[in-house]
């Protein structure tokens, strides 16, 4: 099962009560959407593997969830630590001109018209997001900051940036 046509929605963080009840920590901007789920993928030995829910309650950025057959606190245990996965079909629509970090991957970078490189993936630092462009072969690291970032065109796959000074340079000339 490949990775690609899913999203990470969280990780789970702890068991709760006596009888196999599970926190999951969401990574998601919208935690009530997902209050309606009937399934979820943990990851487990590198693979996703599916559980059904059978009954889940969100609270913040925490859902606690009671999943078939997992009926123990011993059972439940087992998950801990298990990051969650979703399929892609599942994430909520956006409007016009919003994007997911992950539609970001394959387009091509430009700045004023000359092609910086192709959008390898996105990285989350602390306190800030970055893309990891291919350019020439070299990874080049681009803050994913307003005042760089100034158009992303789905449609065409291309995104429109205003690199500060010196970027380039720091990677193409160590």
């Amino acid at each position: 099962m490949s990775y690609d046509s899913y999203f990470e929605l969280g990780n789970v963080v702890k068991t709760h009560g006596l009888k196999g009840e599970l926190i999951l920590l969401l990574d998601v901007d919208q935690p009530e959407y997902y209050k309606k789920l009937e399934s979820i993928f943990l990851e487990i030995n590198g693979k996703l593997v599916p559980f059904f829910i059978q009954e889940i309650s969100i609270r913040g950025d925490q859902a606690r969830l009671i999943i078939e057959d997992i009926e123990s606190q011993d059972a439940a245990k087992e998950l801990v630590g298990k990051s969650a996965f979703l399929p892609l079909t599942v994430l909520p629509k956006l409007k016009k001109g919003q994007y997911y970090y992950h539609d970001l991957v394959g387009c091509k970078v430009y700045e004023h018209e000359k092609l910086i490189g192709t959008v390898l993936e996105i990285i989350e630092a602390p306190n800030n997001m970055l893309m990891s462009v291919d350019h020439q072969g070299k990874e080049i690291l681009i803050p994913m900051d307003e005042e760089i970032m100034l158009s992303v065109d789905l449609e065409n796959s291309t995104i429109q940036t205003s690199l500060p000074d010196g970027l380039l340079d720091v990677y193409l000339n160590p």
